[in-house]
């Protein structure tokens, strides 16, 4: 979508480069609004358009042979010097030197052939943009540098843009997961606003602190340079890549933290939190999808956006350097034309050089001062273009963030969970499409302005150059020769029919240039597509080998449950998902880069080609040095174009070996990650088999101590009786005490919230005393419903102190029943340790039995008190969760207090039965 708007432009500009010589007299007006290049004159300097012939006069403003000028007087609107070629070499020069560089080449070796070339592509530097628009403005740009180094930076924000929308996403399906846990809270809840504003809070210092660490490394990279090299370009994205990778980590720690948190806040049960969880990582999975879909459009949109660039900047460039082509056709044809006469012996050579370096003087500082005026006014523009944007973006920011509000406000979040993810992606892709389709449209609009004001300096250079030639022909020639005016004014309209057929013909070879140019990048769009398809096949391969990895190591652990293994697969695809994508967005880096090393080499190339195809306009028969001239080229194209091969080869075999290496770095800590899942579940695992084989030991030795008692000689039913009447006794003093401590507190707590209760009345009192006093003074002043709603906030906010208050007390009274029941629990476990022990001793059973007695029952207790002692951490978690027991209840027997505390030890961590069955061990003795 983006990049078809670009190649429209484009292709507009270029047809605008062919209309955009105005007339400038005669059969002239009809050859200059077809447009043209400057061809040679002949055949030979067709090849040596640029090549610095030595004149046998010495003189400041030597004209050259082909209408050329000194290249020292018109230095800024020549191409700069290829980072491959010697100093002072023109990319076109004589094909003479071609050879003799062809043999030059051919006596290196090949290995310090490929290390100069390896440092000369990184030591290759380019103007640091941030926008379209600086790189058409620019004075001295590599445009292809430039145009790949701003699609590096659109592939960065296309992985902002999805990494925020992925915590977006989270936050909707955390929320939505909380309301299917909990239905009967709302959504505004304080509880649920508080778990989601420390999720936001924590995404949010992530963000931060990634945005921090990517502007320091660039601020460190650039230093006080507006010039950057291939090789800080190539370091600077493998550290930013660094960082994305450590920051997608991060993301992935703070989902498996969320359960524990969970746990924590909510006081909800394991296997609530681990349903909450696989619900979570489930919809992530669906979320990870749509934003896999999205990221490769939007790549191949920002690709198609690319190559718009590249040709929007290639018909700026076109159209800047027109005006030297026409300087040069017109300098050529008045250069034939004084050649003319001075064969004819109507001008003398000294008269002829003088009058043509006068004319080169004035030509070549007219196009020199085009060049310095469309620079200057170019960035004028280019800065109000980018004041204009930043003002549009701004403003559509704002308004796309309160679409985003309506749209949550509006949206209901249980009724269809994929639904309305699907709607909420929509939403936020649509609004990145559009702030993209907003800077598109800019750079249109501003290239479309410089193409106008390229124009406008053209046409004005075109009338100075015409009224130069006027003045030269029909003012300075009559007087120096003494010609008549209309002979003059004959030979003026030779030269321009001269100029005119010099530019049609080179308007065919433009025509030919444009060409070779759309086949150079219909040969890159090739080049990405292979990328591209190599990309796929590297994560189809990385996907399945390392899913079927986990499954295979799940499959031979053989000690899960289907539950826990399905748990572990969804949380590994959910992280492999994740780190594919971010590695296809690093293999797009990476092939960027390597088209950055490439684009010397292949501007080379491209320039031999047009070289070609001016020698084969210029004229069908050639003579023998002319074919010469011609198989030399056709050499020098082959070993540039094995040469482009060979490097690309190597550049590519380079990058792909530093992307394997990086995704076997996120496939490492990808198996860390999951190898901690794997890890948590066998432990869960062991452990539930523990407490179920510990409970299975205990009731073994309770039955076995019940029958040695029964078999026991030493035992009698007045012993027994003893046993139990002693047991009985201490369990009536304990759960009496229990009931008189609970009576207590529950008075202490009471009396405490009725004082609490009488001062804020005395406060109360006090404070509205006065209140009434100015009510009845302002009452004569104040209208009706300025009253009302004083007391409406007054009512408020005594209604928030009282909810708050009983909130308190509710805390208090729950933190007080903690330790009470703990306390019980304590003392329930030493009677039965106790009864057990003397039952032991009494039956006289062997040591190897009685060491058991006072360690094998003891033996799950531990944790029992342990976890007893949990909610006692209520007092960091949020203080308006409810207690569901009513503390002021009637007293607990020990059989109901056990049976209460073995509901929750096997609803919280699967434990076995408790520890306390007193009427049952009784019946059994």
């Amino acid at each position: 979508m983006a990049g078809a708007k670009g190649l429209r432009v484009s292709c507009l500009l270029a047809e605008a480069m062919t209309v955009l010589r105005p007339p400038s007299g005669g059969e002239v007006h009809r050859w200059m609004e077809q447009g043209c290049a400057p061809p040679p004159s002949s055949s030979v300097a067709a090849f040596a358009l640029k090549a610095k012939v030595v004149y046998p006069i010495s003189q400041k403003f030597r004209p050259l042979a082909d209408g050329s000028s000194n290249p020292s007087l018109h230095e800024n609107v020549r191409r700069a010097v290829l980072p491959h070629q010697p100093a002072g070499a023109s990319p076109s020069s004589s094909l003479g030197s071609l050879s003799q560089a062809g043999k030059d080449d051919c006596s290196s070796s090949a290995s310090s052939r490929s290390a100069a070339s390896a440092d000369r592509l990184l030591s290759r530097t380019f103007l640091r943009v941030d926008t379209f628009p600086e790189v058409l403005a620019s004075e001295s740009a590599d445009v292809a540098l430039c145009v790949y180094h701003l699609h590096l930076k659109d592939l960065l924000r296309l992985d902002t843009a999805l990494r925020q929308e992925k915590h977006l996403m989270f936050i909707q399906i955390l929320k939505m997961c909380l309301l299917d846990l909990l239905p009967k809270k709302k959504s505004d809840d304080e509880l649920y606003q508080k778990i989601l504003s420390k999720q936001e809070n924590d995404l949010e210092e992530l963000e931060r602190g990634l945005q921090a660490k990517l502007s320091n490394m660039e601020v460190l990279g650039a230093g006080d340079s507006e010039h950057l090299a291939l090789a800080d370009e190539e370091r600077e994205e493998r550290e930013r890549s660094e960082q994305l990778v450590d920051n997608m980590e991060a993301f992935w720690k703070q989902m498996e933290n969320t359960q524990h948190f969970l746990v924590d806040q909510l006081k909800c049960s394991s296997s609530k939190a681990r349903q909450l969880s696989m619900t979570l990582v489930e919809r992530m999975i669906a979320a990870e999808g749509l934003l896999r879909d999205s990221q490769d459009l939007q790549a191949l949109d920002t690709l198609e956006r690319t190559m718009g660039r590249a040709h929007m900047a290639k018909a700026i460039e076109s159209l800047r350097l027109q005006i030297q082509e026409e300087t040069r056709c017109r300098l050529a044809a008045i250069s034939r034309g004084l050649e003319q006469l001075a064969a004819e012996g109507k001008l003398s050579v000294r008269q002829k050089e003088e009058l043509l370096a006068q004319q080169h003087k004035s030509f070549w500082q007219e196009a020199e001062h085009f060049s310095r005026e469309f620079v200057q006014q170019g960035k004028d523009l280019v800065q109000a273009s980018l004041a204009h944007q930043a003002e549009g973006t701004a403003k559509l920011t704002l308004a796309q963030k309160e679409e985003q509000r309506s749209f949550l406000a509006e949206a209901q979040l249980t009724t269809d969970p994929e639904k309305f993810l699907k709607a909420f992606h929509e939403v936020l892709e649509r609004q990145r499409l559009t702030l993209w389709d907003l800077e598109l449209e800019e750079d249109i609009r501003t290239t479309e302005a410089l193409a106008a004001l390229c124009q406008e300096l053209y046409c004005s250079t075109i009338d100075t150059f015409q009224k130069s030639a006027d003045i030269l022909f029909l003012e300075r020639l009559p007087g120096v020769t003494g010609l008549p005016p209309v002979e003059c004014d004959c030979l003026r309209q030779e030269v321009q029919e001269d100029a005119a057929r010099l530019l049609r013909k080179a308007g065919r070879f433009r025509r030919r240039q444009w060409q070779l140019f759309q086949e150079l990048l219909q040969e890159e769009q090739q080049v990405w597509m292979e990328e591209c398809a190599l990309s796929d096949v590297l994560q189809t391969h990385l996907r399945e080998g390392l899913e079927s990895t986990v499954r295979g190591a799940l499959g031979r652990l053989g000690g899960l449950t289907e539950e826990s293994a399905r748990c572990v697969l969804q949380g590994h695809s959910l992280l492999l998902g994740s780190a594919l994508r971010r590695l296809a967005l690093r293999g797009s880096s990476l092939a960027t880069l390597a088209q950055m090393r490439l684009s010397g080499k292949r501007r080379v190339l491209q320039e031999l080609r047009e070289q070609r195809a001016l020698g084969q306009a210029s004229s069908p028969c050639l003579d023998e040095h002319q074919w010469q001239l011609r198989r030399a080229l056709e050499a020098r194209m082959r070993e540039e174009a094995g040469r482009l091969e060979e490097e690309a080869q190597r550049t590519r075999l380079q990058l792909q070996q530093q992307l394997l290496a990086e995704a076997q770095e996120v496939g490492r800590r990808l198996q860390q990650h999951t190898e901690r899942a794997v890890g948590q579940a066998l432990l869960g695992h062991a452990r539930n088999a523990a407490i179920r084989s510990r409970a299975k030991d205990r009731d073994d030795f309770k039955r076995a101590l019940v029958e040695a008692a029964a078999e026991s000689v030493h035992v009698t039913g007045a012993g027994i009786r003893h046993l139990v009447q002693a047991y009985d006794q201490r369990i009536g003093k304990i759960v009496q005490d229990h009931a008189e401590r609970k009576r207590q507190h529950l008075k202490a707590l009471q009396g405490e919230r009725v004082e609490t209760y009488r001062l804020r009345k005395q406060q109360e009192r006090g404070g509205p005393s006065g209140s009434r006093l100015a009510g009845g003074t302002l009452g004569a002043t104040l209208a009706v419903h300025q009253r009302v709603l004083s007391q409406q906030k007054q009512l408020l906010a005594q209604l928030t102190v009282h909810q708050q208050v009983r909130l308190g007390a509710w805390k208090q009274q729950a933190r007080a029943m903690d330790l009470l029941e703990a306390q019980l629990e304590t003392q329930l476990q030493e009677a039965e340790q106790s009864f057990v022990s003397e039952l032991g001793a009494l039956a006289r059973l062997p040591l190897a039995e009685r060491k058991l007695l006072p360690s094998e029952p003891g033996l799950p207790e531990k944790p029992l008190r342990t976890k007893r002692k949990k909610p006692l951490s209520r007092e960091r978690a949020d203080p308006g969760v409810p207690n569901n027991e009513d503390p002021a209840s009637g007293d607990h027997t020990s059989g109901s207090l056990s049976n209460k505390r073995l509901s929750q030890q096997e609803s919280d961590a699967g434990d076995g039965e408790g520890s306390t069955k007193t009427p049952k061990r009784r019946s059994d003795l």
